[in-house]
């Protein structure tokens, strides 16, 4: 797994004008496919005037689909230039669709790569990228008397709880970077007198 990986911030849309053409580009986060496609098929009807809705995304945090597609303009153009774009900036899990609205003037091949990979580069420092680091999903669980203590000490030094269990005893679940699993387990143990159990879980990725 990749340590982290940057994904478009929000859902947005950014528009831009070369030689009276009109590009929109749409761009949205995008958990898998299916939630890029149904993006698309939303983009596709409210612009179903267009000339071109072209469209491309990366999912997966090692890129593991990549797709694109010029939707009718010269091949090569469009969707492979929005695509590469997308890797360029490192987006992972990420749609973009640039809509089309031809002016009357051609671009020919050059102008329209040059327009569609803008649109997205564009659209994504307009948008807002974040990053996303992998961590360990781990548990903590202590008992009542100390649960407070512990809780205010992770939300004090920017752990993400993640969530909080009460039952017999209180468990906390967190994040935690492989590089500071050791010193952590360190300073709970210290914390709480050795009383307190951590339990290593999977790997997922979270806001940086």
């Amino acid at each position: 797994m990749l340590d982290e990986y940057r994904t478009v911030a929000r859902a947005g849309v950014h528009e831009t004008e070369v030689n009276r053409s009109r590009f929109l580009c749409a761009l949205a986060p995008a958990a898998g496919e299916r939630e890029a496609q149904e993006f698309l098929a939303r983009v596709r009807k409210e612009h179903a005037d267009a000339t071109h809705n072209c469209w491309a995304y990366v999912i997966g945090a090692d890129a593991s689909v990549q797709k694109a597609s010029d939707d009718g303009e010269p091949g090569g153009t469009a969707g492979v230039p929005m695509l590469q774009m997308l890797l360029r900036r490192d987006m992972r899990y990420v749609v973009a669709v640039v809509t089309r609205y031809y002016g009357g003037v051609k671009l020919g091949a050059g102008g329209l790569i040059r327009a569609y990979g803008g649109a997205v580069g564009e659209a994504l420092d307009s948008i807002g990228t974040l990053t996303r680091r992998r961590f360990r999903l781990a548990t903590v669980t202590v008992d009542h008397q100390r649960a407070g203590k512990v809780h205010n000490d992770l939300l004090a030094t920017g752990r993400a709880v993640r969530d909080v269990r009460y039952g017999e005893k209180v468990t906390f679940e967190i994040g935690l970077p492989d590089a500071d699993v050791a010193a952590f387990r360190a300073w709970l143990a210290d914390t709480t007198a050795g009383t307190a159990v951590l339990e290593l879980g999977g790997e997922a990725y979270g806001d940086a």
